[in-house]
């Protein structure tokens, strides 16, 4: 199948169609912090196992979207050294053992450049790909990405990552309100607390597809 060839996912709350030369996966925040214990996510009393289970289908998407030509995008929530872009609010809240810029197992939380902040090898960026650093939970928050995508003439967003309910959501609806289609892959997202995954996919869907569509990894690789 060519790659100018729309595509049809069997998807929720009903079919979703793109066209690949149009349309780029968004990654979010696969990193070690997150993910791996000693990071962040296990500071704030989270079980990672809930976001690790995931790695294979994101790499199995990965795959798929690279043999398609999609434009791919990989974000990582990420500070300045100084701290600069990190609100005092935001490094205060939630009383963890360690806080952002903190120095933890994996280096300085939530840092740029930390070993930390880095994506897990098994879903890293190809050379080609784009990489964000993003200050906020949403990947469009004072960052170029919408710059970028529209200067590539992408309208359709596949989207990924972690958590589901947090940053995957929140950058879903900042692209839903810049006009962009968006899909998220269902069992490609992981939330530490599996009733907040299930409760953000049914907030997705609702009225219609208000915010966008939602569809299983084996949906998107059989369109």
């Amino acid at each position: 199948m060519s790659a100018s060839r729309e595509r049809e996912v069997d998807a929720a709350p009903y079919a979703y169609r793109y066209a690949p030369e149009r349309t780029a996966l968004v990654v979010i925040d696969m990193q070690r912090d997150f993910i791996e214990p000693g990071g962040f996510g296990a500071a704030l009393g989270n079980d990672v196992g809930t976001l690790s289970s995931i790695v294979p289908r994101v790499a199995a998407l990965l795959a798929h979207a690279r043999a398609l030509g999609l434009l791919v995008v990989h974000t990582r929530e990420s500070h300045l050294p100084d701290l600069s872009d990190c609100p005092p609010a935001k490094r205060q809240r939630g009383n963890a053992a360690l806080r952002i810029g903190d120095a933890g197992p994996m280096g300085r939380i939530l840092v740029r450049g930390e070993p930390g902040n880095q994506i897990l090898p098994e879903v890293a960026p190809l050379e080609s790909e784009l990489v964000i650093d993003k200050p906020g939970k949403g990947a469009f928050y004072a960052t170029g990405l919408d710059a970028m995508l529209r200067e590539r003439g992408i309208s359709h967003l596949l989207l990924a990552g972690v958590t589901t309910e947090v940053c995957v959501q929140t950058t879903m609806r900042e692209a839903n309100d810049r006009g962009y289609e968006c899909l998220l892959v269902e069992d490609a997202a992981a939330s530490y607390f599996p009733a907040f995954h299930e409760a953000t996919l049914a907030m997705i869907r609702a009225q219609g597809g208000i915010v966008g569509w939602t569809a299983p990894l084996a949906a998107l690789l059989a369109a």
